[in-house]
């Protein structure tokens, strides 16, 4: 392998020379030059598919695929440390975070370079420095905060490392290859596998990843591409990778077998992306009329029809398979100041995990360690002493494309106490993703990229859908612009003038307005906000 063709720009990070090694390098050269072309393919078929959504105001299952969706196969069997995931830590990998989740007494950490990571060039480098030093085992992962607290890994079980890199459409602009842009995502699968995945072999586990934001299966079978050839290129024994996918598009809700037998070899479970499928229920069927406009964001729930319908097939597709089912997101922040508002975000933690318990899930996330007993608790209600419950097939699910499309069952209001919401929580949100943090606490939930892309999606679709709110208003750039100026106000007040002044408010405000009011949709907030980040 060689570094020919490959250029690093951006300036120096700590401990760079460590993670950029030349060899890393030519690695993800070798990536790049490997899986590009058809990535490129891959992204333009997104949008031609988009077209057609448009065109035709539906999704169905692919004709073409039916005998894999008849056949008789199962993914390959789990590793023994990927047979329990009853509970999940997730979070961004700066040094603090990594610590803590590794203290987390989860079963699984999800070590994140995408919906909760600010891709600064230092987060970048420094993500996989920590995950470096973590899975080194020589104590060398510490962290004395400006504070002057000191912190170390002291757990005697600490839980198994799956990463998650970022999805297909985004670039890394601080790498070229041939003068091309190389793919965030490879940037972070490759550097984690050149650094770890033998050490992980030698100590009897492996290199396991979550993948986001996949469209169709062929996206999936671009990964399996990947992971044949690193495998290849480090003389890894082929399928020591594993991977989990997040159904978080209403698109791979329709492929969720094909997607796993193209990953066959590799897979290990589907993952209920929620809050980035309501995201991508609302942009594919922006512009289809009332019938795809859901209500205040706060009040879609996993119960809500469609939401069921797309939380029991994915059940019902792992088992059949012999793959794991991972639930969503618990997203409530714990409250040190209001005990009642503590004591009812808790109990619908409780709810909300054992609702999915119950369905058959394996296990499920929570963003903030204090919630891991309750997810556990939860969730070894269910399973007892067993590792997880594939024997639980539910051939009792019947869920077709109507059901996955009922969007207009959904119960609820469009009030204006929602748009309010959709916009302190989108600017907030963009403030602090532009100021280098991608996990945010806002209103009492941890809120990621996936929660600001609906906030600014649904006021996109009420402004071209001539919606009113509840009370008569009706939903137009003057009043988004209205309700920014003064919940920026509050924000202001909130805050104080002086920290206001240093934060990066007028451009999450330009990043906002550009995604929320144009004419033309953006597919992502994060490609014009990536511009204005080092």
């Amino acid at each position: 392998m060689s570094t020919t063709g490959v250029e690093v720009s951006g300036y120096t990070v700590e401990r760079q020379e460590e993670v950029l090694t030349d060899d890393a390098l030519a690695f993800l050269a070798e990536l790049h030059r490997h899986a590009q072309p058809t990535r490129r393919q891959l992204l333009e078929r997104r949008k031609e598919r988009r077209a057609e959504i448009a065109r035709t105001g539906t999704l169905d299952f692919l004709p073409e695929t039916q005998d894999v969706r008849d056949g008789d196969w199962k993914v390959a069997e789990a590793p023994a440390d990927l047979r329990d995931r009853r509970v999940e830590m997730t979070g961004p990998t700066d040094r603090k975070m990594t610590i803590n989740a590794l203290n987390s007494g989860a079963k699984v950490w999800l070590a994140d370079f995408e919906d909760s990571h600010a891709p600064t060039w230092e987060l970048v480098i420094s993500g996989q420095v920590n995950l470096i030093d973590a899975q080194s085992g020589d104590g060398k992962l510490t962290y004395d905060s400006p504070e002057g607290k000191h912190y170390e890994v002291t757990a005697d079980e600490q839980p198994t490392v799956v990463l998650r890199p970022r999805g297909w459409h985004l670039d890394e602009k601080h790498i070229t290859v041939d003068g091309e842009k190389i793919a965030g995502g490879l940037v972070d699968f490759g550097l984690y596998f050149f650094h770890n995945a033998r050490g992980l072999v030698d100590r009897g586990s492996g290199p396991y990843f979550y993948l986001p934001k996949m469209e169709s299966h062929l996206e999936a079978r671009l990964w399996n591409d990947v992971f044949v050839k690193a495998q290849d290129l480090l003389g890894i024994p082929q399928g020591t990778v594993r991977a989990t996918v997040l159904i978080e598009t209403i698109t791979a809700a329709f492929e969720m077998e094909e997607i796993l037998y193209e990953l066959r070899d590799h897979a290990s479970g589907l993952n209920a992306g929620r809050w980035d499928y309501l995201f991508s229920v609302i942009k594919n069927f922006r512009e289809q009329g009332r019938d795809f406009v859901l209500p205040d964001r706060n009040s879609v729930g996993m119960t809500v029809p469609f939401m069921r319908a797309y939380s029991e097939l994915l059940v019902r597709t792992c088992h059949k398979r012999g793959a794991f089912a991972i639930g969503g997101m618990a997203a409530f922040i714990p409250s040190r100041k209001d005990p009642e508002a503590n004591e009812k975000a808790m109990a619908k933690v409780h709810e909300d995990k054992a609702r999915e318990a119950g369905d058959g899930y394996d296990g499920s996330w929570v963003a903030h360690p204090d919630l891991v007993e309750i997810c556990r608790e939860e969730f070894t209600k269910v399973l007892g002493d067993r590792p997880n419950q594939l024997d639980r097939t539910r051939e009792d699910v019947r869920v077709g494309a109507a059901e996955l499309l009922d969007v207009r069952s959904t119960p609820g209001d469009i009030t204006e106490a929602g748009l309010r919401n959709d916009v302190s929580v989108g600017l907030q949100y963009i403030q602090s993703w532009l100021s280098g943090t991608g996990a945010a606490g806002i209103f009492n939930m941890m809120e990621d990229a996936a929660t600001a892309e609906i906030s600014r999606s649904q006021v996109w679709q009420w402004i071209h859908n001539d919606i009113a709110l509840d009370d008569g208003q009706k939903v137009t750039p003057d009043l988004v612009r209205r309700v920014i100026d003064e919940e920026l106000q509050k924000i202001k007040e909130t805050v104080g003038e002086d920290v206001f002044e240093k934060g990066r408010w007028q451009d999450a405000r330009d990043v906002f307005e550009s995604v929320a009011l144009a004419d033309d949709y953006v597919e992502f907030l994060t490609l014009p906000a990536y511009e204005l980040i080092d």
